[in-house]
Parts: structure tokens; sequence; C-alpha cells
């Protein structure tokens, strides 16, 4: 059995009088494609920025590549992001005065380690090698999600945490940037965590995470 890229055990978030969250357990295998679905208003955001470290639970405990983050610091949280997590989110959030390869390589200069070849085999799979120049502004969202995915995989994350990657999608480009990233996952060997409403998706994943009014709920029917 793969062991846990991820391990969230009865993570809650309050907010004043508010629990957005609560009693949440997810555990994700190194080499597992997790799927979290779920209405408007149900959390997913809240628990995508608890996992992926940019926010902090208000109980509960969350492991991460066998590190416990409960009583890490915020720099030491940075460094742990910074070293196993790549993102991909729905607004696609590139810099508009940088080429798509300077985008994907953002990582790579925020921890000093430059590896081309990597790059350069990810811009291949994706198929975006002969867009490597271009700016943000010239791209369409398809183009724009799969530079994105390059930046997510940059610095060979343990686990891609992806948010609606095909939320802004037109159905056909939303396939297929799904098809690039699972491949891509399966290349990479990283575990993927996927936020989506979208439940054409729920056929792609080993394991469904239904969240309802910020708790889990048995998911419904075949997940197909």
């Amino acid at each position: 059995m793969a062991s846990l890229a991820l391990d969230a055990t009865d993570i809650g978030v309050t907010r004043g009088t508010e629990a957005i969250l609560h009693d949440v357990s997810i555990a994700v295998p190194s080499d597992g494609r997790t799927l979290v679905q779920g209405p408007s208003g149900a959390g997913k955001t809240t628990l995508f920025d608890v996992l992926g470290l940019l926010d902090r639970p208000t109980s509960g405990t969350l492991t991460i590549q066998e590190t416990a983050t409960d009583a890490l610091s915020e720099s030491e949280r940075a460094r742990l992001r910074r070293e196993t997590l790549g993102f991909v989110f729905q607004e696609f959030q590139l810099v508009a005065d940088l080429t798509a390869w300077e985008n994907a390589a953002l990582p790579q200069d925020h921890t000093g380690e430059r590896d081309a070849d990597w790059l350069g085999m990810l811009f291949d799979e994706l198929a975006i090698a002969d867009l490597a120049e271009q700016y943000p502004a010239t791209l369409s969202g398809g183009e724009k999600q799969r530079v994105a995915i390059a930046r997510a995989l940059a610095n060979r994350p343990a686990i891609v945490l992806a948010d609606e990657p095909t939320g802004q999608l037109d159905p056909d480009t939303a396939d297929r940037v799904l098809e690039l990233l699972l491949d891509i996952h399966e290349t990479a060997e990283t575990a993927l965590l996927t936020i989506s409403h979208d439940r054409r998706l729920r056929s792609a994943f080993d394991e469904i995470v239904a969240l309802e009014n910020g708790t889990t709920v048995p998911t419904s029917g075949d997940p197909a």
C-alpha cells in the first residue's frame, strides 16, 4: 500500500461563531487521485486553503509528507508548501508581464534551483512548447491552464492541489485539460487532489469525497 502524501483528520475551521468546516478527514495516497466535490457554500475553498497550508485550521490535524503541520511556524509552513505542494487555480493566476516559460519557472526561481530540462519535458508533455515565449494575454484559456499545470509541477511536488481547474473552460477544452492533468500526474509521480463541482470528473478519480455544509457526507451513486 502506498504511503500517505496528505493526511487530514477531523479538520475544523471556525470564523467567529460560524463553523465553516467541521470533522473533515481526507487521506491522499502518494500515488492517489482524490476528488472533493460539493455545492457552492459547502466549504471547498476553505478546505483547499487549509490543505494547501494557505490557512490554519481551528481544530484537527494535518500531516503532509509525514510532517505534522500543527506547530510549524509561518516560515516553516511556507518552506513545506514550497517544497512539497503545487497549485493549479481556476483563475490561472499567471503573471501578465512574464512569458509562459517564465511563469512556469517561478517556483524554481523561488527555490533558486532552475531545471530547464524538467520544464522542457513538461512543456512537451502538455503540448505548449511552441508557446514558451508568448505572454498570457495571447493565450487561450486552455493554454493558460496548461502553463499553470507546468508551473504547479515545476518543483516536482509530492502533491498537486487543483481548485476548479476546468471551471473557466468550455466542455471540450475542459476534457482535454483534465486528460493532460491526469497524464502529467502519472508522469511526475505525484499525488493529485482536485476540488471541483463538475460531476463529469468523477470517473477519472480513485477516491471521491463529498462535502456538504462544511463536513464530509457519504457519496451518492456510482462515481462514474
